[in-house]
């Protein structure tokens, strides 16, 4: 079951900072850095450190926050540590025709 969280939508929607989404998430331009492909031949050499950068952009941008309060730390650092995981895993299986 997938629960319903409230979206740029909801007035009630705000960004990580507070503030109110004006202009919906592609004005909020603190989070729209895109999340670099990690397989080759876009990436020959994939560090841990990438994996983790990635797995952390992707926690921030469905979050919305950039750094969680304290009452969602633990949360936030799960999700990054299974996003992690699971980019490591994919790239892992992943066989690419060159």
């Amino acid at each position: 079951m997938i629960a319903e969280f409230p979206t740029h939508r909801d007035p009630a929607f705000g960004t990580a900072d507070g503030a109110a989404d004006v202009g919906g998430p592609r004005h909020n331009r603190a989070m729209c850095r895109s999340i670099k492909t990690l397989r080759p031949p876009y990436q020959e050499l994939v560090t841990e450190e990438d994996i983790r950068a990635a797995a952390l952009q992707y926690v921030r941008k469905i979050s919305g926050f950039r750094a969680p309060a304290a009452h969602n730390a633990e949360a936030f650092d799960r999700a990054v540590e299974a996003v992690t995981q699971a980019t490591a895993e994919l790239l892992g299986s992943l066989q690419v025709r060159r």
